[in-house]
């Protein structure tokens, strides 16, 4: 009996799953897992709530260096005005995008997008951690929401640091009646438009328009002293009123940032500690913004699972109500 043998083949096991193939001669490894996003945090919140303050002390502790986010500051001038933080206030913390762009000059949301992008990759490359800060909320929108490349590379991290508005409108008040004491007049001078148009560049700042009745009036030989003086102070009024009004806004814009685009802000309430003073405000200031900010920072690098002790509260040889009006905008 002739028995027939039919060729069987033989089975074959694959290790490797095939490649993915795409366009091009591309390929794509599916076990390979997606790279992962560096880490950048956010500092927002109203004028004069002390942003400025808490990204460097957060920079001291997490060997970061800080991004401008504020759209007046960006300008060179006017560091009275826009409330600028001197060499000295950054305690040796690099800042980028301060002073950068001449005065006159239009410059939008994209081209923030495109400067940002390039400070934090700097930041990066050189193994520290980025942290953006500023009031202007339209910046921070268009750099985190609308740059799909930024959006693909980075994870962000939303600290918010709220007061309450009218203990905030208070400060604010003081804080004019200081930059006033320190050349906001003579500064805001310097680019006074008899033309009266503040429409564009830094002289769309704060304190610029609020001064054009006054600069105008100044010399003029029929209006007696006390006059000049009391156009003086309802500029100032209005410069103070203003601010408050600016500081509202952009409480609402960051509110309205987190409910329609589902953004994850850690709110961190500072009015205790702007209402207290001198050393109870530093030690209040501490407690409820720089040590909880300081958790979700860590907790947002993954250093609590490596076991990293956290760091201790900064010292400060100031009042708090002066570093703060020094330092926030």
């Amino acid at each position: 009996m002739n028995i027939v043998l039919q060729h069987i083949a033989p089975f074959v096991t694959c290790k490797h799953q095939p490649l993915i193939n795409f366009r091009d001669s591309l390929t794509i490894d599916p076990f390979i897992p997606p790279r992962r996003k560096d880490k950048v945090v956010i500092v927002m919140g109203a004028t004069g709530t002390g942003k400025s303050r808490l990204s460097i002390d957060l920079a001291k502790q997490f060997s970061a260096e800080v991004v401008n986010s504020d759209k007046m500051q960006i300008y060179e001038g006017l560091d009275i005005v826009t409330n600028k933080v001197t060499d000295k206030e950054t305690c040796g913390i690099p800042h980028h995008l301060l002073s950068i762009i001449d005065p006159n000059e239009v410059f939008t949301a994209t081209d923030f997008c495109q400067r940002a992008s390039k400070a934090v990759d700097s930041i990066i490359s050189k193994g520290q951690l980025p942290i953006i800060a500023g009031g202007s909320n339209s910046y921070i929108k268009a750099l985190v929401n609308d740059d799909i490349e930024f959006k693909s590379r980075y994870e962000c991290c939303f600290l918010w640091i709220d007061v309450n508005l009218k203990i905030l409108q208070r400060f604010v008040s003081e804080r004019v009646d200081k930059m006033v004491k320190e050349g906001l007049v003579d500064e805001a001078r310097e680019f006074f438009n008899p033309d009266g148009d503040y429409t564009s560049g830094i002289r769309r700042a704060i304190g610029v328009p609020e001064m054009h009745q006054y600069f105008i009036n100044e010399n003029n030989k029929m209006i007696n002293e006390d006059t000049r003086d009391k156009m003086l102070q309802i500029a100032i009024e209005n410069i103070k009123v203003n601010t408050c009004k600016l500081a509202c806004c952009q409480r609402q814009n960051i509110l309205r940032l987190e409910s329609q685009l589902e953004w994850k802000i850690n709110r961190l309430d500072a009015t205790e500690a702007f209402e207290k003073k001198d050393g109870e405000a530093h030690q209040a200031w501490n407690r409820i913004v720089y040590e909880r900010s300081t958790q979700i920072v860590r907790h947002f690098r993954g250093e609590e699972l490596l076991n990293i002790p956290p760091p201790p509260p900064p010292s400060s040889s100031t009042s708090f109500l002066h570093k703060v009006a020094t330092m926030t905008h």
